[in-house]
């Protein structure tokens, strides 16, 4: 490393170059209005000043649940390599071309200086700048902390002072740092064109291969690219790659002429193709394997206040940082419900399905998986947003849940006493008895004795809480409903994280329990985990660490609360594991181990879904129309090749959700469900079938 001592050495040696160079400042306002800006050598700062090097810009890496990358985030795409991670022949070339005696000089070259001197001189103005690669070094790195349009003009300003402090922090640079360091710092930092900063992203993206295997063509193509790189980026066109290669082949020619390489090895070298394979550059979720998954990483992370204090901090930091950003995805469960959904919704469909898995117990979101790529090309029917999540993740409206809800007041029910075999009838439609029947949790009246709920499923007749709810009888519903309350209904749903796509207030009315509300994939999936987890609610999670570019890592927890008493969830699990086997799955059947869970129709078929878990793993499955699924419903329409007079819960997005569950967890070893307390839930007590009273009744 240079020392004080050494630098004063080289201080001394500039002295002369100084001299000049303030001489030059006066010399062109000789005979105009800057006469009196005259200064003698010893008047000029040329003392060392420490250079502020906040660290440049880098990739952010995210990774799925094992390490294996499937996304990036990036201002600049740069990857910082160490010194002996570049090919000798790119340190050769680059010193050659623009710096040839940088490891013989100090912070400034003493002949270079001169020699754009004497140009300034004759143009009376800055238009050589005779920098040494640490001047340059300087220079990158103020461009690149600037904050704002004036302080990246000041830094590259056509001014002496500018000049004049830029030397100074270069004398400072030499000072702290050895030779290859500075090389090192400079390659890591120089932008080549073509969206690369640094050498080793500008060989990959140039050249296809890694700083540390350039030959001498590719070497030299770099070196020649640095002085203009706007002007030689061959990714603009062939009039860029013509001026690339002619400045290739100048460093080439000062190669041979320095004796760095022979006459020969130029000659062979300037022969050659220019090569440039314009490597895409690994972007961010549109270009990933996973992008509406990565949408919800880049969204959670963004609106996260302790990933940093405001938008723009969390921005900078996401695209700047340099981060390993590790997720919970499974890349086996992913492509699980990539295949079924594949199997039976299209791409080119006018509806689209969508999926997410989450594990109980944790919240980790184990695959978000649709029908159509994420993008906004039209012709491959492409879709702008995440269709899989809430707005606060990128999504849309979402769809009307449907009977999933249903779920919730039989959670309310069970909560309050009631048991698997009470009852009540459910006549072919309901109306409510008056607008008292109904409470929001405002204390509001919402009934509406004017409309008339009919069944789309099942008949009338004694329904109870196991039979109505494997049938799905809408009019029992609206029956329990009335009975738990529509408020207790309500608040069971938020406690299990129930909120809306759009991020709007829930809708309280009276068919709340019939799904009036618009969901999103993750979110309902992640209220039946809580299910499966014995009452175990946990935030949907999916980032477990941020390791920053110093090593420095920050774990991330799973947030959970106990919401819902153990025995009630292993209540509501038996009776939905009957779906399976005595409801409206039971064409379609199950996956062979513990399983529970509801399908979900709405009004007029506007929208599908299946929602269920295991104690391992919970998915939901949406199918719906984006255009407007009022508008396009789901009635004599065609998915995946194959026509549906009407799409129910059980005909699509159940079939999805078996099939994706079954490989999902081909590996997992199966768990079982607690078996229900039958003494606190089974049978029937008030409730009971009236002929069964009938019976019960003491003689």
């Amino acid at each position: 490393m240079a020392g004080r001592g050494t630098q004063v050495v080289r201080l001394a040696a500039v002295g002369v170059a100084a001299g000049v160079l303030v001489a030059g400042i006066a010399l062109p306002a000789v005979g105009g209005a800057g006469f009196g800006f005259v200064a003698a050598a010893d008047g000029v700062n040329l003392e060392p000043a420490d250079l502020v090097e906040p660290p440049p810009a880098e990739v952010t890496v995210v990774q799925d649940a094992r390490g294996k990358e499937i996304a990036r985030f990036y201002e600049e795409y740069r990857e910082v390599v160490g010194f002996d991670e570049i090919a000798d022949v790119m340190k050769t070339a680059i010193v050659s071309i623009e710096d040839y005696r940088f490891y013989e000089h100090g912070a400034i070259d003493v002949e270079g200086t001169l020699r754009a001197l004497a140009a300034n001189l004759r143009a009376g103005r800055v238009s050589q700048g005779g920098s040494s690669i640490t001047q340059q070094y300087v220079k990158q790195v103020l461009l690149n902390s600037a904050g704002s349009d004036e302080e990246r003009n000041a830094a590259v300003e056509a001014s002496y002072a500018r000049k004049l402090s830029e030397l100074r922090y270069a004398l400072g640079v030499e000072e702290k740092y050895t030779k290859h360091q500075i090389l090192e710092k400079y390659l890591n930092i120089a932008y080549f064109g073509a969206g690369a900063y640094g050498v080793e992203a500008a060989a990959k993206r140039f050249f296809g291969v890694k700083a540390s295997d350039l030959t001498l063509p590719q070497a030299a193509t770099l070196a020649g690219a640095v002085q203009d790189p706007n002007a030689t980026d061959p990714h603009l066109g062939a009039a860029q790659r013509e001026r690339l290669r002619a400045r290739r082949d100048v460093v080439l020619n000062r190669m041979a002429e320095l004796g760095k390489i022979t006459p020969a090895e130029a000659a062979k070298a300037k022969a050659t193709r220019l090569g440039y394979r314009g490597t895409k550059l690994p972007g961010g979720c549109e270009s990933s394997k996973y992008p509406y998954f990565c949408l919800y990483v880049r969204h959670e992370l963004l609106s996260d206040p302790g990933f940093g204090p405001t938008a723009k901090a969390r921005l900078a930091k996401l695209n700047r940082g340099g981060l390993t950003i590790r997720t919970t995805i499974d890349p086996a469960m992913q492509a699980a419900a990539d295949r079924a959904i594949t199997k039976r919704v299209r791409a080119s469909d006018g509806a689209v399905a969508a999926e997410a898995l989450v594990q109980p117990g944790t919240g980790a979101i184990r695959a978000m998986a649709a029908s159509r790529p994420y993008g906004r090309d039209a012709a491959r029917n492409e879709i702008s947003y995440n269709v899989v999540a809430d707005a606060a993740h990128g999504g849309g409206a979402g769809f009307q849940a449907g009977s999933t809800f249903k779920t919730f007041t039989l959670l309310a029910a069970l909560q309050q006493g009631m048991k698997v075999d009470d009852g009540l009838k459910a006549g072919a439609g309901y109306r409510a008895p008056d607008y008292a029947a109904f409470r929001n949790c405002e204390g509001e009246n919402v009934g509406d004795p004017t409309h008339t709920v009919t069944n789309d499923e099942g008949s009338p007749g004694w329904k109870t809480l196991r039979t109505g709810t494997w049938d799905s009888v809408n009019t029992f519903f609206m029956e329990l409903e009335q009975r738990v309350g529509l408020c207790e209904t309500v608040t069971m749903a938020t406690s299990l994280g129930i909120r809306r796509a759009d991020g709007k207030k829930l809708q309280e009315y009276e068919t709340f329990t019939l799904g009036i509300n618009e969901m999103d994939s993750v979110t309902v999936a992640n209220a039946y985990a809580a299910i499966g987890a014995r009452g175990r609610h946990c935030a949907p999670m999916a980032i477990t660490r941020v390791t920053d570019r110093n090593g420095k890592t920050t774990r991330y927890r799973p947030e959970c609360r106990q919401v819902l008493d153990p025995a009630v969830a292993d209540a509501a699990s038996s009776v939905l594991s009957g779906v399976f086997t005595k409801g409206t799955m039971r064409g379609v059947g199950g996956i062979g181990r513990d399983a529970a869970g509801k399908t979900g129709t709405t009004d007029d078929y506007a929208a599908a879904w299946f929602a269920g878990f295991t104690p391992d793993l919970a998915g939901a499955v949406s199918v719906g129309d984006p255009r407007g699924s009022q508008r396009h419903k789901l009635v004599g329409v065609t998915l995946g090749g194959r026509y549906h007079g009407a799409v129910q819960g059980a005909s699509v997005p159940g079939p999805i959700w078996r099939d994706t569950m079954a490989a999902a967890l081909k590996r997992v070893a199966p768990t079982s469900f607690t078996p229900m307390d039958t003494a606190r839930f089974g049978g029937c007590d008030e409730l009971c079938h009236p002929e069964r009273r009938e019976r019960l009744k003491p003689e």
